[in-house]
């Protein structure tokens, strides 16, 4: 998730101030990308501890004049943090990292999702902030004074903890400092005069090629394995050791630590990056009555005509019945080719011998991608790299469901982090210029920020010199009639979103740009952004194999696995699909009450043509997937700063299609 990196000496080897400052800066710039809404660096010579921290992105706290002066002088350790918030608001500053505690100093990559059980399991503990990185220095310090080893301390504390760990942190017990993973999100470069470590091995190979005085092998450092690094034992300062627990192991007769650093802190504020921040709304619950009245549109939905073989409405784009009342879209199915996942192995099977990581797996933290990560990894034996692109609108849910597959597997997970409040500055500003003048084609510009998705894949592969990329796309999915409601019609053939002719590409450009003069509230900050959007959906390269393409899609069978994970499902619905995006919720109550369907209605009728289910089970299954998610759509409104129950009551003026009056 976020970005963690540091400098450490192994000996008496000295940098100019310049360089070393500018090292720093690197590792903080290049560790940007995984997290841009805080930042922090700790500094330690054993004997006292530094700690810069702010709500503010790398790239403006290396501006600080405080970075500057406190690099004025060379420490022997130096821990960072690059960070995306998942926990804990950055605006208080005793969330953001380094974790301060009880003597010890920490900076954390990924997701810890049973803290709040561990904070109960063990009671006796005091809590006192609000991210999940509090409980492993927490735990640390608790097995140490009971006289466990460090390395038993730690190797209990991993044993413990469910999601991901990447850490670095300077123990309250000695003078060093101890790097730590259990899903290999953690590089080092070592050579004979200092140690340098960061979340992503492209990182440490920037800062080789920038410094030859980094030149040195670049490792990972395994799951489950940890290195404490120690520069005043000169004949080893690495130590190595592998994170495993000795139930037999007694605490030590350890005399209680008598001192511990002193720790100064200093909290960087930007007022002007504050300022860029949405409007926060706290939009409170919605009462009973409220969903009532919010909920008036199912009584309508009922009469609409339907396909007497799926359940598509009358309201859907291009749509046609026969006599019988059957549809266009049933009459010209085309059946999913299936390849067999026997063609997957043989297909998969010359990249086995091609280095520790031989393959790129796209993660979203949704149902299918979680599956996926767990097949390539269990069951064709590759040795995948996880990667997630997260613009803003990827749930707290989806990525403590990335941590578990990760974590559970031992995969390491490349994440890019865009400019999240930027993002989300650009959904808000398109939210509000459509509810000036509703249009169904329009409301994909509000999840146009993902898109880039498609080019940081590309880049990543490259990066990574994989030739081997999995996308796990269910071709059932088939939301074609969002370009449906932009005036292109179906081809009927079984193809992603993105394979639209080159005609059907013009048109389409065509009706936004219509759109957009006939509404300049579009032509706002987001547009730089819409326009890179759509040439990285449409026009770059999508060299990928898709998993189900090969593997039939079995949602019990999915469903199943995920159980073993642990794997969280959302309270506001019973569906496992579109959980972990914060869009889905809101765009699908627009479309419900303007044209009576979902992109549920679509998924199921795909599968009723398929022969999965009936078209009674169909029915029933939509009535209650197409129930308004409340609580999804109170946290969209407040991640992107709108007033939810004005945003309804507008949406709920706009007069449905036609055929749905």
């Amino acid at each position: 998730m976020c970005g963690i990196f540091g400098i450490t000496h192994l000996t008496a080897q000295s940098l100019p101030i310049n360089q070393y400052r500018s090292i720093l800066k690197e590792l903080f710039l290049f560790s940007e990308s995984r997290g841009k809404e805080a930042s922090g660096l700790a500094l330690s010579t054993g004997e006292r501890i530094h700690v810069l921290k702010g709500a503010v992105s790398a790239s403006e706290f290396t501006k600080k004049p405080v970075f500057r002066a406190a690099c004025a002088a060379i420490s022997p350790y130096a821990i960072g943090h690059s960070r995306l918030v998942t926990n804990g608001n950055q605006l208080n500053e005793y969330n953001n990292q380094p974790v301060v505690k009880e003597g010890s100093v920490c900076v954390h990559n990924g997701i810890i999702v049973n803290d709040t059980s561990l904070w109960a399991q063990f009671h006796q503990l005091s809590r006192a902030l609000e991210v999940d990185t509090e409980i492993i220095p927490t735990l640390f310090n608790h097995f140490y004074q009971m006289g466990f080893t460090e390395e038993t301390s730690l190797a209990k504390v991993f044993s413990l903890i469910e999601g991901t760990a990447s850490v670095a942190f300077f123990p309250q017990s000695s003078h060093s400092v101890i790097l730590a993973t259990n899903n290999g999100s953690l590089y080092y470069l070592r050579n004979e005069y200092f140690c340098v470590f960061a979340s992503e091995e492209i990182i440490l190979q920037r800062i080789s090629r920038n410094h030859k005085v980094l030149r040195g092998p670049i490792s990972q450092v395994s799951p489950q394995q940890a290195i404490h690094i120690n520069n005043n034992n000169l004949a080893d300062p690495l130590t190595f050791f592998k994170m495993t627990t000795n139930k037999n192991e007694a605490p030590l007769n350890r005399v209680p630590l008598g001192g511990t650093p002193k720790i100064h802190t200093i909290t960087i504020t930007n007022v002007s990056n504050h300022s860029k921040t949405p409007p926060q709304k706290t939009n409170t619950p919605i009462s009973e009555g409220e969903r009532t009245h919010y909920n008036r549109e199912h009584v309508s939905v009922a009469k609409l005509k339907r396909c007497s073989r799926c359940v598509l409405p009358e309201t859907m784009p291009f749509i046609r019945f026969d006599p019988s009342g059957v549809c266009n879209y049933c009459l010209n199915h085309v059946s999913q080719p299936i390849q067999g996942e026997e063609k997957l192995q043989q297909r998969v099977t010359p990249f086995h011998t091609k280095g520790r990581v031989n393959c790129l797996v796209t993660l979203s933290g949704g149902r299918d991608s979680s599956f996926g990560l767990h097949y390539v990894k269990n069951i064709l034996k590759l040795n995948p790299v996880s990667y997630t692109y997260d613009w803003g609108m990827v749930t707290d849910l989806a990525r403590r469901n990335q941590a578990r597959l990760c974590g559970k597997l031992g995969i390491e997970h490349i994440l890019v982090s865009a400019d999240i409040t930027k993002k989300r500055t650009n959904i808000r500003n398109n939210v509000l210029a459509w509810l000036k003048k509703p249009s169904l084609g329009t409301i994909p510009l509000f999840m146009a920020g993902d898109k880039q998705y498609f080019y940081y894949t590309n880049k990543i592969r490259k990066q990574l010199g994989l030739d081997l990329v999995f996308l796990c796309e269910n071709m059932l999915e088939n939301t074609g009639f969002k370009s449906g409601f932009c005036g292109i019609p179906p081809t009927f053939k079984r193809n992603h979103t993105y394979t639209l002719s080159l005609l059907n590409k013009l048109k389409m450009a065509f009706f936004y740009a219509q759109e957009y003069a006939t509404n300049p509230a579009y032509l706002n900050s987001s547009l730089v952004d819409t326009m890179g959007a759509f040439v990285s959906y449409y026009f770059i390269p999508h060299n990928y194999i898709n998993l189900f393409d090969y593997v039939p899609w079995d949602e019990k069978r999915i469903d199943a696995t995920l159980a073993q994970y642990h794997w969280e499902k959302a309270t506001d619905t019973n569906s496992t699909w579109r959980i972990g995006d914060g869009t889905a919720a809101f765009y699908n109550f627009i479309y419900y009450h303007i044209a009576g369907f979902t992109e549920n209605d679509t998924f199921r009728s795909n599968q009723i043509r398929e022969g999965m289910i009936t078209r009674e089970q169909a029915i029933n299954t939509i009535a209650q997937e197409n129930q308004p998610r409340f609580e999804s759509i109170r946290w969209y409104c407040d991640t992107i700063g709108i007033d939810m129950r004005n945003t309804i009551e507008t949406i709920l003026k706009i007069p449905p299609l036609s055929q749905f009056k």
